[in-house]
């Protein structure tokens, strides 16, 4: 194994917490998003050769992110299924006040979230969660930067909404 390839792995590592982040974004349960994102790595891994050098290993990897997530939406629509039953939802522990009052609002932002248009949803996550450029935005949507604006602007005044102007 090449030692490019090789550092390409160490950093797809260094990626997994923005990778599960987006992928929760996009599928509204921690335990789909962990296997979104196994899905993504796996294929990521196998393909490693198509990665460009020199381009955002982030963006390719969001990109493979988002297939794995619409491949997975697609094979549930056509079994009528899910992954994990909902009494396998996440546990919560709270160890004080702040740190409740944060999760509660952080709670409210992922739900507000969840609410939006799954396109609105994937450029709000890429661009104002996990920082990409609005063109690497695009780029791992597929889609014109005018779209990704427009979603983007449509998500984030939806959400303004929603969360009443906080």
């Amino acid at each position: 194994m090449s030692s490019n390839a090789e550092q390409t792995r160490s950093e797809i590592v260094a990626l997994l917490p923005r990778l599960r982040r987006f992928a929760r974004a996009l599928t509204g349960q921690a335990a789909d998003a962990d296997d979104i994102v196994q899905i993504a790595v796996e294929r990521a891994l196998m393909r490693i050769d198509q990665f460009e050098t020199g381009t955002r290993l982030d963006a390719w990897l969001f990109s493979i992110v988002r297939n794995a997530w619409i491949d997975e939406a697609r094979a549930r629509t056509r079994r009528g299924k899910v992954f994990a039953p909902a009494e396998l939802g996440e546990q919560v522990s709270h160890d004080g006040a702040a740190e409740a009052h944060a999760k509660l609002e952080a709670s409210d932002v992922w739900a507000a979230m969840g609410k939006l248009p799954e396109e609105q949803r994937e450029a709000v996550a890429l661009v104002c969660v996990e920082g990409l450029a609005y063109r690497e935005a695009a780029n791992a949507l597929g889609v014109p930067i005018g779209t990704l604006t427009s979603r983007l602007a449509r998500g984030r005044e939806a959400l303004q909404h929603m969360l009443g102007d906080a």
